[in-house]
């Protein structure tokens, strides 16, 4: 593995979860994932970006601020010396000091885990891609919803399958926890 790599949790807050305002399709599993893959790092000493999504709109129904459901859930929680970024945007490096902190890190590849990810998963991995980064998705670290378009539901595994094959064409590597903890 390796040692120029920086890990970036994206979103994993309690609304996503069972008992949450918004929750997803296999949040709590992909949290599960995302904390092993999270330990890892800590093992090593390598850098961690957990991304926080807070609203901003006062109609916003999730991740209000100063709310239970805004805070990153206690499997990926960060430590002290963690860098934590919030965000406002689908886009994590959109208004955000967030690229600037990974270049000081010396990363050039971004292993990320997080939710959504037809939202902000797929926003961050491709401006990050044109930012010059490159990408490791674990795919089974990140979490979606079922989806409606045009009077269909599409459910969130064919909905997480979608995104995850578009951004493994160009975009990112996506591995399982499995393969990625295994140097795959």
């Amino acid at each position: 593995m390796d040692t120029k790599q920086a890990l970036m949790i994206v979103d994993t807050q309690n609304d996503y979860f069972d008992g949450g305002a918004f929750p997803l399709v296999g949040s709590l599993e992909a949290s599960e994932n995302a904390k092993r893959v999270l330990e890892r790092f800590r093992e090593k000493g390598w850098p961690v970006f957990h991304i926080q999504h807070i609203a901003t709109d006062p109609q916003a129904t999730f991740f209000r601020p100063h709310s239970p459901g805004a805070e990153i859930h206690e499997n990926v929680k960060p430590l002290d010396g963690e860098t934590v970024v919030e965000k406002h945007y689908p886009n994590a490096f959109r208004g955000t000091s967030l690229i600037d902190a990974i270049w000081k890190t010396e990363a050039k590849t971004v292993v990320l885990c997080g939710m959504m990810t037809h939202m902000c998963v797929d926003a961050a991995v491709r401006a990050g891609k044109d930012l010059g980064l490159n990408f490791v998705v674990i795919g089974d670290a990140c979490a979606t919803r079922d989806l409606e378009f045009q009077g269909k539901t599409v459910v969130a595994a064919d909905v997480h399958a979608a995104f995850l094959s578009a951004l493994n064409w160009f975009y990112a590597e996506v591995k399982t926890t499995h393969d990625f903890l295994d140097g795959k």
